[in-house]
């Protein structure tokens, strides 16, 4: 065995590190530890300075083994594990000590203790390392081709952007006609386009050879995982099969429909989206019109904001009083959410053409009679009384609760408790999903407007396209392995997958489809014959770092 010839490069990252822990001293203190043959100190080891601080350390000191203790592996990690391979390291001799997130940041006013933690942080990393082995990623062929499962406006530019590059797109509607939320819509805010002239991408694709559109379908089933996924569409009473290499989850939402709230009747009292098919068929003559806000939203049930409706009964107030000047629109809000500056221009030229802005509170909501609104007015400290001949009830956006549960499962994703589709990331990836090879975007994943819903399927075909344009994709090397000597298949390790990564064999042994596997532990930390290893994450790799952690737990009371 070669000698273990460990680098360490501990990051200032400007002040987020440097400014809390004591820089200095942590190189000082890695020297004195085992394998460590070379220290370094850069101000940012992620920029250019610091990454040919690392190649030259490698090649300069023979190093077999790479820590760097600085911020997040989530954004950094495959950075540096790139620059390990280019110098001819294998990239799984590469270790991460976060010392920012883990330390600086959560102990800015107890720099002494964080410096502390932070030895003790970077200690566990050289033990580690010296245990770390050298693994493979490995190649799996994919379909030059994606699955859209959802033919409103997000999933239709997604559709074209990919179809334009020349890549087969195959979209599954469950409705008799594409568009989605979009067909309801009359005006679009914030520029007062025509919904109709947006609705015009439909011929696009119907028209695009590259595009292959199913409607009135739904989805039977999908097996597979990324650059191969076998899909069964269900159209009438006959099965459709065909393979994909991703998948774009676009399902849309529904409105909320008020049942029991305001009076709510469909005639005298409806939603912004019926008031909007009034405008559509031009049967809209009403002139004394209250509109109430947060109906069925942020409440016990709907604790979240719908974000939309307010811009969508501003945007509605104003083709209002367009159509009659003389119209009275009062908008009945607990607050108003303007989203950026154009937004808040909106509002303000609302105001400007005479709609009414007037808060209610929550705890005594407006109460709607056969001929008036009543609502506590906080300003009189009194009652106010408003006649009206329509009502308009602001609903928020709702998941196809059911469907989306159906379809989670089949796609082994996760939704959250209202019922939408959770990304793998907010901020890092805000419309991928933890699984490889499938994406989400438009309303399914949270509330969002049209142009935002646009910008989500050109960001979730961006996304695709790096996956298809290529022949084969690189699978992760670190994944849960099997023992067959131990292994004594009693399958509590299929029932604990999260991912349905492990399965049977031809033999009947139990075994790992690598390609699906995240590397989470949960079959390992399950098997009760241990007859699972974690490659990357061993037993002995883990036990390295708590032995190193309990030798000096200084910051430890």
């Amino acid at each position: 065995m070669d000698e273990i010839r460990i680098g360490v490069f501990v990051c200032h990252c400007g002040t987020n590190i440097a400014g809390f822990v004591d820089v200095a001293s942590i190189e000082e203190y890695v020297k004195t530890l085992p394998h460590v043959v070379f220290t370094q100190r850069n101000l940012y080891t992620c920029s250019e300075t610091g990454l040919l601080a690392i190649k030259n350390g490698i090649k300069e000191n023979n190093l077999n083994r790479v820590i760097v203790a600085a911020c997040t592996p989530r954004t950094h990690e495959p950075l540096f594990r790139g620059i390990c391979s280019e110098m001819g390291l294998n990239p799984y001799f590469f270790e991460f000590v976060n010392i920012r997130e883990q330390c600086s940041w959560v102990h800015q006013k107890e720099k002494e203790k964080a410096t502390s933690k932070a030895r003790d942080l970077v200690r566990m990393g050289v033990a580690r390392a010296a245990l770390l082995e050298p693994l493979e990623k490995f190649q799996i062929d994919v379909e030059p081709s994606t699955l859209i499962i959802g033919g409103g406006i997000s999933g239709m530019s997604a559709a074209s952007v990919l179809a334009n590059q020349g890549f087969h797109v195959i979209i599954v509607e469950k409705d008799t006609e594409l568009g989605g939320q979009l067909r309801n819509l009359h005006r679009l805010y914030p520029g007062d386009m025509d919904s109709q002239k947006m609705l015009s991408i439909r011929e696009e694709i119907l028209k695009n050879p590259k595009i292959e559109v199913h409607i009135s379908s739904k989805i039977k089933n999908i097996d597979g995982y990324i650059g191969n996924f076998d899909i069964t569409v269900l159209k009438g009473e006959k099965e459709i099969k065909f393979g994909v290499g991703t998948i774009i989850v676009a399902t849309g939402t529904d409105v909320l429909k008020p049942k029991g709230l305001y009076n709510y009747d469909g005639k005298k009292v409806i939603t912004q989206k019926e008031l909007e098919l009034l405008f559509k068929e031009n049967q809209f003559n009403s002139k004394n019109i209250v509109m109430i806000q947060c109906v069925g939203s942020r409440n016990e049930e709907r604790p979240y904001c719908s974000s939309i409706c307010c811009m969508t009964a501003m945007k509605n107030a104003r083709v209002i009083k367009e159509k009659n000047p003389d119209a009275e629109v009062f908008i009945l809000n607990r607050d108003i959410y303007t989203s950026g500056t154009y937004q808040e221009e909106f509002y303000r030229e609302a105001r400007k053409m005479g709609v009414i802005f007037t808060r209610y509170n929550e705890s005594k909501l407006p109460q709607v009679t056969e001929d008036s609104v009543i609502y506590y007015n906080e300003s009189l400290k009194e009652d106010v009384e408003i006649k009206y001949d329509l009502v308009v009830l602001s609903t928020p956006l709702v998941t196809y609760h059911e469907e989306s549960k159906k379809l989670s499962k089949m796609l082994k994703v996760p939704l959250d408790e209202f019922g939408f589709f959770l990304e793998a990331h907010v901020k890092l990836r805000p419309v991928d999903f933890s699984n490889d090879g499938i994406f989400v975007c438009g309303t399914c994943k949270w509330p969002a407007n049209v142009p935002e819903s646009i910008s989500q399927g050109y960001a979730a075909a961006s996304r695709v396209t790096r996956i298809i344009s290529k022949d084969t994709f690189t699978v992760e090397g670190a994944t849960a392995w099997i023992d067959q000597e131990k292994c004594i298949a009693c399958e509590i390790c299929l029932k604990k997958c999260p991912y349905k990564a492990i399965t049977r064999d031809e033999e009947d042994r139990v075994i790992v489809r690598t390609v699906l596997c995240k590397c989470c532990g949960v079959c390992s930390t399950t098997c009760p014959e241990h007859a699972i290893d974690i490659r990357h994450y061993k037993d002995n790799q883990v036990e390295s770092q708590i032995t190193a952690l309990l030798e000096e737990g200084e910051w430890i009371e």
